[in-house]
């Protein structure tokens, strides 16, 4: 007589309504935030509905309640899996299966680690500068909608995410972990972080307005060198104007005559030579390379300040 491992027949299934209850609590994860074991109370919050559901008794309620208080701690955005996999997990224990409370706080302590440095480069360092410097644009544009724009669409991409990853960890169960093992998290920063870099790249000069209006040059036009006002007035006063008058004038400018009897040079003409938005670029670097040396941010803002001003008052910036 051989032995076979009976497996326990499946009684209680979690409902896409009883997931949606979890990810729904999910945004309030940092509501009571601690610093003795950090996400637990929001984690437990979560878990109520489906302890609920998935065990009867009150006893049974209590260990699973105090199973999910204890410590764990990720990105608020990547609990997703995390949430997912222990669904699953309970689900098959409430079922009969033999899983250890070990067991399911293991998979949490061990999924918490890859994830927690995830989230930061694509939400903290991608996403949230992007959408912030679209609404923001729209918003110095005067639109009203930059932060209408910005509210909707940031969690909409926050509960989509969340709900995607908790679905996969919920139908994946424990063999998601492979997959964070597997480098598919490092890829997804990487991608992420050149991504996020490129489109900073892009709004630098747009975000950065700096004006160097220091003259450096002033010349005198000859007058041949200069549009001729002078006829298109002479013409004007004597209701003489005509179509060719206009066109002359016209081409003078496009051929890049004077419009004054002197041709001032200022710095800024000289960097928007060399290249246009140059100075913000610097900038940026150079708030990097301090960011990189741990100079803390509040630091460089202030500096900023102080560097802008002296410029200003010494008539190098406008």
């Amino acid at each position: 007589m051989t032995n076979q491992t009976v497996r326990p027949e499946k009684t209680i299934e979690l409902t896409k309504k009883d997931r949606l209850a979890v990810a729904w609590r999910r945004t309030f994860i940092q509501a009571n935030w601690n610093y003795e074991r950090m996400h637990n109370v929001g984690f437990a919050y979560q878990m109520a509905p489906v302890v609920r559901k998935l065990y009867k008794t009150k006893e049974e309620q209590s260990q699973a309640m105090q199973r999910h208080l204890e410590f764990v701690n990720t990105h608020p955005y990547l609990y997703g899996p995390i949430n997912g996999v222990v669904l699953a997990l309970e689900e098959q224990k409430a079922n009969g299966a033999d899983i250890p409370d070990q067991t399911i706080q293991g998979v949490k302590i061990g999924m918490m680690g890859p994830l927690a440095g995830v989230g930061d480069p694509i939400f903290w360092g991608t996403l949230r500068p992007v959408l912030g410097a679209f609404a923001a644009s729209l918003a110095l544009s005067g639109s009203g909608l930059g932060p209408i724009i910005f509210f909707l669409a940031w969690n909409m991409i926050r509960f989509g995410f969340t709900w995607y990853t908790q679905e996969l960890g919920y139908r994946s169960g424990t063999e998601i972990t492979k997959d964070l093992s597997g480098g598919i998290l490092q890829k997804i920063t990487t991608v992420a972080s050149i991504l996020g870099m490129f489109i900073m790249g892009v709004l630098v000069p747009r975000w950065t307005s700096m004006n160097f209006p220091a003259v450096l040059s002033s010349v005198k036009v000859d007058s041949a060198d200069m549009v001729n006002f002078s006829q298109l007035a002479e013409e004007a006063n004597n209701n003489a104007l005509t179509a060719d008058t206009l066109r002359d004038i016209t081409m003078q400018i496009q051929n890049g005559m004077s419009l004054t009897d002197v041709n001032v040079q200022t710095l800024q003409d000289v960097l928007n030579q060399l290249l246009p938005g140059l100075m913000p670029l610097l900038l940026t670097f150079l708030s990097i390379w301090l960011l990189r040396k741990n100079v803390s941010a509040i630091t460089i803002i202030l500096g900023i300040f102080v560097l802008g001003i002296l410029m200003y008052s010494l008539g190098i910036m406008a």
